[in-house]
């Protein structure tokens, strides 16, 4: 016999079983994480060995030479931000006081024209060093979880070798061995690109912001790289936090002036890489709400830590993009898109593909 439950009922038991593997999730995050960052990692770099396929390179090859270039890149990058940290950590204290004292002469700036500030208050409320320390912080509690960096290789190197055969055995886990759902290649391609891409652009972000800090003189341009690097994955947040710091150094370094360039230098990097070169190649169809991108950012680095912060857009982007590849929750996926046109561009293209069904039907 069949029980049958009420609406609020269900909605409550979905709720309990969501907040149980949640909790479990948390509980797990020492294991979950490395995983994340391995499944992240595997996916940015399947293209790439896709890529090597089409020149008749053997995948083994292929596998071997990107992971011994993500080695040496990876072991270059850590040698040279860490001393960028240890250098930046040790005049950390110089680099604050000079910083109070450059507030301080603003607020007396304020105060010759009647705007009256406590100097002593706004300080024990607003420490104006307090970005550069978290900029720091953020980082070193990363270069904690990559000390599992050889087990996320290890994990990468099965997931690459493991990929070419991942879409099949996901078609017939759900039932589908003729391959005939396109719903799940269509989920699957949208986060590999998604991915691929969203990496290539931080990657490239990265590499303007530190050619620029360089040529304006700005010390530890290296870690102020990076830090775009990483905090280019969360859009219109992430910028603004990774350029903070950047922009405090060269105010307390080298003047207003070098500072204002290098708040300029953020802005056009971002502005050209996130309104123009990544939606060139990602399309309209893969945006999130601002008020999705904040919440997000919250609910994940509340989840996973600092890895979840990093990876917050990515993990939201594959949950809507697993949200638009069914009916029933397109509306789901709709609530977290930045606009409103995105539902009547995935309902074209699913008349587009039943359309070609149909005719594929017809021919056979």
């Amino acid at each position: 016999m069949q029980m049958k439950y009420s609406p609020s009922l269900k909605v409550l038991l979905i709720l309990a079983s969501l907040v149980i593997v949640l909790a479990g999730i948390k509980a797990a995050s020492a294991i979950v994480v490395p995983f994340l960052l391995s499944i992240f990692i595997a996916m940015s770099c399947s293209p790439i060995i896709n890529w090597a396929n089409q020149y008749r390179i053997p995948r083994a090859v292929s596998v071997v030479l990107v992971i011994l270039l993500i080695v040496i890149f990876g072991f270059m990058l850590a040698g040279l931000v860490g001393q960028s940290m240890n250098d930046f950590s040790d005049n950390f204290p110089k680099y604050r006081e000079k910083l109070v004292d450059q507030f301080a002469w603003a607020i007396g700036r304020l105060n010759d024209f009647n705007i009256q500030i406590n100097k002593d208050q706004l300080l024990s409320y607003l420490d104006p060093g307090a970005a550069m320390n978290m900029a720091t912080s953020l980082l070193t509690s990363l270069g904690g979880v990559l000390t599992n960096f050889l087990l996320i290789l290890l994990i990468v190197v099965f997931m690459l070798f493991e990929a070419e055969s991942f879409p099949r055995k996901i078609h017939i886990a759900l039932d589908d061995p003729n391959m005939k759902l396109r719903q799940i290649d269509k989920f699957l391609l949208s986060v590999k690109n998604y991915l691929a891409i969203k990496t290539l652009v931080s990657l490239g972000t990265g590499l303007v912001i530190g050619l620029w800090l360089y040529a304006l003189g700005v010390d530890h341009y290296l870690l102020w790289a990076t830090l775009a690097f990483l905090l280019n994955y969360i859009p219109n947040i992430g910028s603004i936090i990774a350029a903070v710091p950047a922009v405090l150094l060269a105010l307390v370094q080298l003047g207003p002036g070098i500072a204002g360039l290098t708040a300029l230098g953020f802005i056009v990097t971002n502005t050209v890489m996130g309104n123009i070169v990544e939606p060139r190649y990602m399309g309209r169809g893969l945006g999130l709400s601002t008020l999705v991108v904040f919440l997000s950012l919250i609910f994940w680095g509340w989840l996973l830590g600092t890895v979840g912060m990093l990876l917050s857009v990515p993990l939201t982007m594959i949950v809507k993009i697993g949200f638009e590849s069914g009916q029933d929750t397109r509306w789901i996926a709709q609530l977290l898109a930045s606009d409103g046109s995105e539902l009547k561009e995935l309902e074209h293209q699913d008349e587009k593909d039943q359309n070609a069904s149909g005719a594929d039907n017809t021919s056979v």
